[in-house]
């Protein structure tokens, strides 16, 4: 059997030889990378820029101005004559409620009314003729008072003539007092007669304005209570969003800032808009505020409480020093940035302002020209050493 060679001694101290240089060169290339344990890391620079916020929020349709059509007294309903998604014109009858027995009512009122009119005529005319009669009768009175002063007549006559003219006075008050009862008559009927037409009239309800009907909340035949709606129209040429936004992040906030929607029903296309109004009551619990924004234009199909995004852009911000976002982090209960200094990560507590999807803006705490970590291969701590990419940042 052939005895396998062995390696001579000056073989051997090659191999170790090459093998140290290896592993030296291992060596330095880790202390050149940062050591073994250094965490590789990619930095940007802390630059003075301006920010262009933004602020984000959800919001649903809804119609500007809408109205709730229904009776004012309780009844049943009659007949509908609209449906969900019909243009309805101002005035248009929309649906009847049952009228009981107003019809008959009102007839009897009326008759009725026609029948004192017909009596304050009468008494009209017993006034002028008891004003006749008391007119001649103190003529009279006064004519025989006057010939029994001269003696030609007796005193028996004088006063005859004079209780004929305060009885003709008498019937000529009396006649008065009829024609206002019979005046006030007719001003009650009248009035009860106007009631009856009202409350028919209201039974019919007709559409206030122009719009489209939404929502039908009751069906012929169901009794409604006063006040609650039958049909519910809304204008659909003024549709705009109720938007919830974040209050921490609302300072600018503004009637006439620029509105970017996407509707949920148009993933892909982008509305053009404006605030319109902002609500002076923000919601203590979610910590939001509200806010109106109009379209530039409308487009067809909206549906009311239709969720859509809406971004809004507020006015332009110069600011001192601006980081990337991913370099603000939260470390120890504080905010602030990791900075690379010689080699090792430093953490550096900054007070942040403005927040946009570019940059973050730091109030102090970081001068202009710092290199900050924006990317990280695991959560660091202060002091860690860095394994920067070739080339630097």
């Amino acid at each position: 059997m052939r005895a396998i060679p062995r390696f001579s001694a000056l073989k051997r101290r090659h191999l170790w030889l090459a093998g140290g240089l290896l592993l030296a060169g291992l060596a330095v290339a880790l202390l050149l990378r940062g050591g073994p344990g250094a965490v590789a890391v990619e930095t940007a620079e802390a630059v003075a820029a301006e920010l262009r916020p933004t602020l984000f929020g959800l919001g649903l349709v809804e119609a500007r101005r809408s109205v709730l059509v229904g009776p004012t007294v309780a009844g049943r309903v009659l007949r509908v004559h609209g449906e969900p998604g019909d243009t309805v014109a101002a005035g248009q009858l929309l649906a009847e409620m049952d009228p009981v027995d107003l019809g008959e009512r009102l007839a009897a009122a009326r008759h009725a009314l026609v029948r004192v009119r017909a009596t304050l005529a009468s008494a009209q005319a017993q006034v002028e003729e008891s004003e006749s009669r008391r007119l001649t009768a103190e003529a009279s009175a006064q004519r025989f008072a006057a010939l029994r002063a001269q003696g030609f007549v007796s005193g028996e006559a004088e006063r005859a003539r004079a209780h004929e003219a305060r009885a003709a006075g008498a019937a000529w008050r009396g006649s008065l007092a009829g024609r206002e009862a019979a005046a006030a008559e007719v001003e009650r009927l009248a009035a009860e007669v106007a009631a009856l037409e009202r409350q028919l009239a209201n039974t019919r309800l007709h559409a206030p304005a122009a719009g489209l009907i939404v929502a039908r909340e009751i069906e012929a035949g169901s009794t409604a209570v006063a006040g609650q709606a039958v049909l519910r129209l809304a204008d659909d040429a003024a549709f705009w969003l109720r938007v919830r936004v974040d209050q921490g992040r609302s300072a600018g906030l503004a009637v006439g800032l620029p509105a970017a929607i996407v509707l949920r029903s148009r993933p892909g296309e982008t509305l053009p808009g404006r605030v319109a109004r902002i609500e002076p009551l923000s919601d203590a619990v979610t910590e939001e505020r509200v806010a109106m924004i109009a379209f530039d234009a409308p487009p067809s199909g909206l549906t009311l409480n239709e969720l859509a995004e809406v971004t809004l852009s507020l006015p332009p911000r110069r600011a001192g020093v601006v980081v990337p976002p991913a370099a603000l982090v939260r470390h120890a209960g504080q905010s602030g940035v990791f900075v690379a200094a010689d080699g090792r990560a430093r953490f550096v507590p900054v007070r942040p302002g403005v927040r946009t999807g570019e940059g973050v803006e730091i109030l102090d705490g970081l001068p202009a020209g710092t290199a900050v970590v924006t990317a990280r291969a695991r959560a660091l701590d202060d002091g860690d050493r860095l394994r920067l990419p070739r080339g630097g940042a």
